[in-house]
């Protein structure tokens, strides 16, 4: 795990690397109750605000067939990249596999499954583009 300088980590804040990485550079804020788990490698960029009870995972679960049991299969990792100036909205939850842009903005309560261009604004589940910032 790296943790840049003036990051702010806040109350209740689960980090796990699990085997895998976290990174965040400088000056990130991380809010209250926000889950992070690195399996799979999960790197935050420069100035970026994540909102409390986020959670960002960054592995996945095989489906295996109805003879095998799921938790027997291992982890299929999947590395998140979050770029730099971006801003998470309280709740929202970032999926294995998935850059989110600098600049970005993630609404809150929102599920990134799939890369969010940089400056776009996107909301939902899953996440759309809804707007760029400054259009």
């Amino acid at each position: 795990m790296t943790i840049g300088d003036y990051c702010e980590i806040t109350k209740g804040c689960i980090l796990k690397a699990y085997g895998g990485s976290i990174k965040l550079a400088t000056n990130v804020f991380v809010g209250e109750y926000t889950v992070i788990y690195g399996h799979g490698g999960v790197s935050i960029g420069e100035n970026t605000l994540i909102a409390m009870h986020t959670c960002i995972v960054s592995s996945n679960h095989t489906i295996p067939n109805k003879m095998t049991i799921i938790r027997s299969q291992p982890d299929i990792l999947l590395p998140v990249k979050i770029g730099n100036d971006v801003w998470i909205g309280a709740g929202a939850k970032i999926l294995g596999g998935t850059t989110v842009g600098n600049g970005a903005i993630i609404g809150a309560g929102s599920v990134v499954s799939k890369d969010i261009p940089p400056y776009a604004i996107a909301v939902g589940i899953p996440a759309k583009v809804i707007g760029y910032r400054n259009d």
